[in-house]
């Protein structure tokens, strides 16, 4: 735990070397983080993972949810922990974070990842059906999670992986409390988006995703990666949102091509 501006934040270290940071996305805690991807980078990089504003361990604090915050949160927390650059992957919520952490503070941000991204919610949206579960707080957990798996993950797949499901999902997922998931998705929409901005950014970047991601359309990654001057876009065939669960040995390696040129 550290403190960070009017928040103590939760964080986790593995391995050593250069850093990492992981950057969770809507309604997700640290522990979501698939675990061979971490085994797998924490062999070269010194891998962080944290809980943002309001989920998990970390507190909720007084100021606004925005992405903006969060971003401005990554940035005094990883000047907390003294690191002075670092690799940054962000996942969906995380890689607009991640985006604003970098055009913000250019400096302290070496490679990006940005995985089930987009530059503005609204350019590419998912179906309205898709948004209203996404958004839905009145069901049961257990329904939640359902809804959850069927739209992170193509239903073929969840019908012939009912054990790796069990492996992802049925083990400490961590905190989520819902006051800040709901805060969370009203800083998603009130998010005026990078479209304008990123064509400034250096940054050597990956934009990765699932080609059949119901959450964001894999148009986003498409369309975000064309206005990023330096940048390399893969999309992964019959994967979804939760592509590194789906498919993480060809995740680990694709990142870790990435990093290491």
């Amino acid at each position: 735990m550290v403190r960070v501006e009017d928040i103590n934040m939760s964080y986790r270290t593995y391995g050593d070397g250069y850093p990492l940071l992981l950057i969770m996305g809507y309604g997700g805690t640290m522990n979501l983080w698939e675990e061979r991807l971490l085994r797998s980078l924490a062999k070269k990089y010194k891998v962080i993972v944290f809980d943002n504003r309001g989920m998990g361990e970390t507190s909720s604090g007084h100021k606004d949810f925005t992405i903006e915050q969060f971003a401005e949160d990554t940035y005094e927390f990883m000047l907390a922990l003294k690191i002075e650059k670092a690799h940054v992957l962000g996942w969906s919520m995380g890689a607009s974070i991640a985006q604003e952490l970098a055009l913000r503070h250019p400096e302290i941000v070496n490679k990006l990842i940005l995985y089930a991204s987009l530059c503005h919610p609204e350019i590419f949206p998912p179906e309205p059906k898709v948004l209203s579960k996404l958004e839905n707080t009145l069901s049961s957990p257990s329904e939640k999670v359902h809804e959850w798996l069927r739209l992170i993950f193509p239903s073929e797949w969840i019908k012939n992986n009912q054990d790796r499901i069990r492996e992802i999902f049925y083990r400490p997922l961590g905190t989520m409390n819902p006051d800040a998931i709901i805060k969370q998705a009203e800083a998603i929409n009130k998010w005026e988006g990078s479209c304008n901005r990123i064509p400034f950014l250096q940054h050597e970047t990956l934009v990765i995703d699932g080609k059949d991601d119901l959450i964001l359309p894999s148009e986003n990654a498409q369309y975000l990666a064309s206005k990023l001057p330096n940048s390399k876009l893969v999309l992964i065939a019959e994967a979804g949102h939760g592509l590194m669960f789906q498919n993480p040995d060809k995740f680990n390696l694709i990142i870790n091509l990435f990093l290491d040129q």
